[in-house]
């Protein structure tokens, strides 16, 4: 539909049920994640174990949803803090141009030339290693593109008659650049934070499957995917599980955001 209610309903939908599963894991798995039974290994997917057990015999179901957790909480937190650098950067350098813009976009344009990918792999590989320092890598790696963004839109913004004329009242720049332009910005960025979040989910299953994401003994999609590899043709369900779990979240989420793209822009 054009006004995009379809997709955003859709995608809530979809989205709705991976976040549900997420926030159950808090309180409630039906099996321990870290619980090994041997005489339960490689069991296909049944009303005891939804989505089976692997070659360890844990069951796939409960680590796929506690998984579910952690990689949507680093998905969150790398957009969030993302969005934040980036909306400032984006807003001083559109707004106040000059000296100060051509530093700012010098810096980006540095940190855009090297391969985003091979970047988080190497803020991994030198910081230490724990659960979130996956964030770090993923914030820098999406900086220059949300900050081109904004300060897209400020440019396009700061000189409308509506901006002048509140310049002409005396209002401060700050104020200006927060309450004036930044507004008529939100919905693009909304859309590419939402459209961000699902880039984030596919970057943190890349480093985890890769064993540079989210650490062991906590689960992720990624480092499932990985321990599924050598048995995927023998136990397919063990690689089905976590890769279902990513495309129905990435599916969401980009319902969402080209509905909210279609509605607000």
């Amino acid at each position: 539909m054009k006004d995009g209610k379809a997709e955003i309903r859709i995608g809530c939908i979809l989205t709705g049920i991976i976040a549900a599963l997420a926030v159950i894991s808090l309180f409630y798995t039906p099996y321990d994640i870290n619980e090994m039974n041997t005489a339960m290994r490689l069991q296909p997917p049944s009303l005891q174990h939804l989505f089976g057990t692997d070659n360890f015999g844990r069951d796939i179901f409960s680590r796929a949803i506690v998984g579910a957790r952690f990689t949507l909480v680093v998905a969150a937190s790398t957009v969030l803090s993302c969005t934040a650098i980036s909306s400032v950067l984006g807003l001083v350098s559109g707004y106040i141009g000059g000296i100060v813009d051509e530093v700012i976009m010098r810096v980006v344009d540095a940190i855009n030339s090297f391969p985003g990918i091979l970047i988080a792999l190497i803020i991994v590989t030198v910081m230490e290693q724990n659960n979130y320092t996956i964030v770090i890598a993923l914030c820098i790696m999406f900086i220059p593109s949300f900050t081109r963004m904004v300060r897209t839109g400020t440019l396009q913004y700061k000189n409308a008659d509506f901006v002048k004329m509140a310049r002409i009242f005396g209002v401060s720049g700050i104020r200006l650049a927060l309450v004036h332009v930044f507004p008529n910005i939100f919905p693009l960025l909304l859309s590419s934070v939402i459209v961000g979040l699902s880039n984030a989910i596919l970057a943190e299953s890349s480093m985890s499957y890769l064993g540079l994401g989210i650490q062991p003994p906590a689960p992720s999609w990624g480092r499932m995917l990985s321990e599924a590899q050598s048995i995927i043709f023998t136990a397919p369900w063990c690689a089905l599980a976590p890769g279902m779990m990513i495309v129905l979240t990435i599916v969401g989420l980009n319902c969402i955001g080209e509905g909210v793209r279609k509605r607000f822009l």
